[in-house]
């Protein structure tokens, strides 16, 4: 198998866990609150990160001990953009709360524009175009569908859009720190500070009547963005971060693309998407207007990107 194949398929794998998730946290808010789930999330990646960190990098936990007022600020956006995500998601489908949280990578995409003085080319301005159009058709079609629950259907969107700006804003803080600190030290950090924020929500009585699949799953959660950050990390030891960008910015097709295959098989523990042809037509104006915005001609020898360096989007 040739290194490029090898890191297509890691890419995959963490296009794959971030397709799925949105759809593994709607089945888990059947049964448990939102902040509820956010705090395991975080308490599952913390104690995974920082057992890490203490058998190979003790050292990098100095940051623990004085953290930069960045840092706290950044977690803080972190855990903002998790909360906002599931929030949102309790009021709408997954496939729609995929698709909106885009907007925390074309944000990002603006922030360098503004922030960074990063140049803007033809190719991301019709790209931002094409995204505008297609949430506008999107929504518009989607909001037809939901029927009476108009502004249910509303704050779920306002929450997810919050989840996704807060997300930019979490990388624009993580892209500045990652250059003088270690990327895992700051996320053990980022987990840890975020766990001890959820406590005062947390329902403890909700976890005593969980059945032992409810507890399997949420503990998936917990692990779901360990182990897309280790496919990621390994996609780019082997293949080109262009294409790695690629495959991940398609989540949201696996997203619909699950929820398609489980509305034929008429499970009956999560609603099916609500799609007709011209909501398809605006989610891939969305999603192929992001791949034009995000992607950027990198010269000499590629580097993450920074929407897939703290891709924690939800």
């Amino acid at each position: 198998m040739s290194d490029d194949l090898k890191g297509i398929l890691f890419a995959g794998l963490a296009a794959l866990m971030w397709g799925v998730l949105a759809i593994a946290l709607k089945v888990a808010l059947g049964d448990v609150p939102p902040a509820s789930v956010v705090w395991f999330r975080f308490l599952v990646a913390f104690l995974i990160m920082f057992l890490y960190l203490v058998s190979f990098n003790r050292k990098s936990l100095r940051l623990f001990i004085k953290p930069p007022l960045k840092l706290i600020i950044t977690a803080l956006l972190l855990g903002l953009n998790y909360f906002g995500f599931i929030y949102g998601l309790s009021f709408t489908t997954p496939g729609n709360a995929q698709l909106f949280i885009q907007t925390g990578p074309l944000a990002l995409a603006f922030a360098g524009i503004v922030i960074f003085r990063e140049r803007v080319t033809l190719r991301q301005i019709f790209g931002f175009m094409l995204v505008t159009a297609g949430f506008i058709l999107f929504y518009f079609r989607q909001i037809e569908a939901v029927m009476g629950s108009h502004a249910l259907y509303n704050k779920g969107i306002f929450w997810i859009i919050t989840g996704g700006l807060s997300w930019a804003g979490f990388s624009v803080f993580q892209k500045q720190l990652v250059q003088n600190h270690s990327a895992a030290a700051l996320n053990t950090f980022i987990f840890g500070l975020c766990t001890i924020v959820f406590l005062p929500a947390v329902k403890y009585n909700v976890f005593t009547h969980l059945s032992t699949g409810n507890i399997v799953l949420l503990i998936f959660l917990g692990i779901n963005t360990v182990i897309a950050y280790g496919a990621l990390a390994m996609a780019l030891k082997f293949t080109e971060a262009k294409k790695i960008s690629i495959i991940v910015t398609l989540n949201p097709l696996i997203t619909f693309s699950t929820m398609g295959i489980l509305a034929g098989l008429q499970v009956s523990w999560i609603t099916p998407e609500h799609l007709d042809s011209l909501s398809i037509l605006g989610a891939v104006l969305v999603i192929a207007g992001a791949v034009m915005v995000i992607l950027k001609k990198q010269p000499g020898k590629q580097k993450l990107p920074v929407d897939v360096i703290s891709r924690s989007s939800h």
